[in-house]
């Protein structure tokens, strides 16, 4: 009897520790976390919210779930309270309490990646099918109780600070005046002439860096579309000579591939209907996955890659958003159609928000150079963001080389003028490089 009562405890403890390992395993698996951010880009995609408003999204999200972490690894993660701006004080984990820290995390960016700008449940459904198999591979109740608590202790905690970033207040701004009597100032575009994307998002509170204008643009090109010798003529058939059929197969690879219009009007005859991919952040945010895969990096490090880009991408948005509504500078589609050619359009559809300086280009070299400080220079990966939207991949050197090609898929594009890109491109790295200097996130 005592044999069996031994060997009945044995295969117990066994089963136990099997049952621990199946759901850590499943848990703590990295390519988890991955995959709900890419959950929460399905979202983002869906509600059709533009790229700004997107990276706020990914980035207080993120940062929820790097507060789980670094309040797990204190010797290795510094929390951002005092860091960021606004964040002042976070909870600590309760003594005693069996979290596990990978669950914590992953519910944590679910709490606020749903609730900064969607109805709450919006990854209910997600959320539950997670539990459902770690329950099923064995999470005992009361770590799954305590992992939750903590998880929305963080959580409520970053709701409310995000709260305050004057999100809300400029929802009900005072919309953009179009201004027709400057021949230099943004007016709509075809084929939706949808009216301006947040011109007040140059309002929103930073994370990172001092202020909106931390690193001022130089002024564009002056208006001219008479004088041949001209800059801006110049910019002007730079772009309209490089556009359309002239394109190589090549080019317009590069152009579909970096386009990521979050919801493209398609018209056909009489027949419009939309189409929808990731925003530029939502691209930056897959290639963060893939980068971390690719150097098999562990939960904690997948969540320090979200969380740090997550922030260069956000203060990369404002920066731009602030040269941009400074200048109000037309399209080249608007100046060819009403001086050149009524017929011309370009390769891509033309954003509604002035054309300097370029967004893309500026988000795209401050989140390479906040993936250059986690992952290094020498990063070689295939990109396959595009391939569920029927575009084949590209691979790259680094992600440096990632963002210098998008400011040709841009110009390629027909959306922006060269000089923009350049332009833009520097302010990025030197958002990217002063949120990196200035964060001390790992010890």
């Amino acid at each position: 009897m005592k044999k069996f009562i031994l060997g009945l405890l044995i295969v117990t403890t066994l089963f136990a520790c099997k049952s621990n390992t199946d759901y850590k395993t499943y848990l703590h698996n990295p390519d988890l976390f991955s995959s709900t951010v890419h959950q929460l880009n399905d979202v983002v995609m869906g509600n059709n919210f533009p790229p700004m408003i997107a990276a706020r999204n990914y980035a207080y999200a993120a940062i929820a779930a790097y507060e789980v972490i670094a309040a797990q690894n204190p010797q290795q993660y510094q929390s951002l309270a005092g860091q960021v701006h606004g964040l002042t004080e976070l909870p600590k984990p309760i003594a005693d309490q069996p979290i596990d820290y990978e669950l914590a995390a992953l519910l944590s960016y679910i709490k606020v990646g749903e609730s900064v700008t969607f109805p709450e449940g919006s990854l209910a459904h997600y959320k539950d099918s997670i539990l459902k198999v770690a329950r099923d591979k064995g999470l005992p109740e009361n770590i799954e109780k305590a992992s939750q608590q903590f998880a929305d202790s963080i959580g409520i905690v970053i709701i409310k600070w995000s709260k305050k970033d004057n999100y809300l207040e400029t929802r009900g701004a005072e919309k953009y005046t179009v201004n027709e009597k400057d021949p230099s100032r943004w007016v709509p575009t075809p084929p939706m002439y949808a009216s301006a994307t947040e011109p007040h998002w140059k309002d929103i509170r930073t994370l990172v860096i001092d202020s909106a204008n931390l690193f001022p643009a130089p002024a564009p090109y002056k208006f001219n579309v008479v004088d041949k010798n001209s800059d801006y003529y110049k910019q002007v058939m730079a772009v309209k000579n490089a556009g359309g059929d002239s394109l190589t197969a090549e080019q317009k690879h590069i152009a579909d591939f970096w386009d990521d219009n979050a919801f493209k009007m398609n018209v056909t005859g009489h027949i419009m209907y939309g189409s929808k991919k990731f925003s530029p952040s939502g691209h930056w945010m897959s290639i963060i996955g893939i980068a971390a895969k690719n150097a098999n990096a562990d939960y904690a490090t997948t969540v320090y890659a979200f969380a740090k880009t997550g922030i260069a991408l956000f203060d990369a948005f404002i920066s731009c958003w602030y040269v941009k509504y400074t200048y109000n500078t037309i399209r080249p589609e608007s100046v060819i159609n009403k001086y050149f050619d009524i017929n011309w359009r370009p390769y891509l559809q033309t954003p509604s928000f002035p054309e300097y300086t370029c967004g893309h280009c500026t988000i795209s070299a401050s989140a390479a150079e906040a993936l250059t400080s986690i992952f290094g220079d020498n990063h070689p990966y295939t990109d396959s963001t595009e391939i569920e939207f029927g575009i084949k991949n590209r691979s790259y050197k680094s992600f440096r080389d990632a963002a210098n090609e998008n400011m040709l898929g841009r110009f390629y594009g027909g959306i922006h003028y060269m000089p923009s890109n350049l332009v833009a491109h520097g302010l990025g790295i030197k958002v990217g490089t002063y949120v990196i200097d200035k964060l001390k996130m790992k010890k």
